[in-house]
């Protein structure tokens, strides 16, 4: 996600920042750890990363919004390297973004991070996990994940800009304004990282199998 630099008044700013850093560093942690025990690990975490950058480097404008659509990736990544070291490969993704390809900015990075990495790791991670218990097949739990991921991570982005913005004005009637700005694009592109998600499972299930097995028995456990 990138709201664009300036967007986001230094207060609403600091604050996204603030809520940001707890989850930044508990994704440290989970790295570090699962690095310890798994040799290839990390060099997993930077493939899927990488996957992250280039996914999300695909900006549709939105003007209406003052911000732009694009696939996060972020769903995908979270059930396959845990919700924690997705935000953060997506805080590095955006931090990159911002310094050198002008997509979201540095002073609203914290409120990227948040609705994206964030918000987008917790939501497609947790209904992978709530469907596989329930008893979906692989296709379908990771199909709801990138959907669902990509379009809560949208939500957040249409609230973050309505509580910095709506001033004076009504908060619910600048709200849904501008979810209803980026349904047109951000309907499809749900359904696409959905379907991006399912290939992904089954290709990385065809070459590493070993992965999703241990992912099936996180899900499951």
């Amino acid at each position: 996600m990138h709201i664009s630099e300036g967007i986001l008044p230094v207060g609403w700013a600091g604050a996204w920042l603030l809520v940001a850093l707890p989850f930044l560093a508990w994704g440290i942690r989970q790295i570090k750890r699962r690095g310890q025990t798994e040799p290839r690990y990390r060099a997993f975490v930077a493939l899927v990363g990488a996957a992250v950058f280039i996914i999300s480097c695909m900006p549709i404008p939105v003007p209406t919004a003052g911000t732009c659509s694009h696939p996060c990736g972020t769903g995908l990544a979270a059930i396959l390297i845990g919700p924690g070291p997705t935000v953060v490969v997506a805080s590095i993704a955006l931090l990159l973004q911002a310094l050198f390809m002008a997509h979201g900015g540095l002073t609203t990075l914290g409120g990227n991070i948040v609705s994206m990495g964030v918000v987008g790791a917790l939501v497609g991670f947790g209904a992978f996990r709530l469907l596989r218990g329930a008893g979906a097949s692989v296709a379908v739990a990771a199909f709801a994940a990138g959907a669902l991921s990509d379009w809560a991570t949208y939500a957040t982005t249409s609230a973050e800009l309505a509580l910095a913005l709506h001033g004076g004005g009504s908060l619910w009637s600048l709200l849904g304004a501008i979810m209803m700005a980026f349904v047109p694009t951000q309907l499809p592109l749900g359904i696409f990282e959905g379907i991006l998600s399912v290939g992904a499972c089954r290709f990385v299930s065809s070459r590493r199998p070993e992965l999703v097995e241990r992912l099936l028995a996180r899900s499951s456990g």
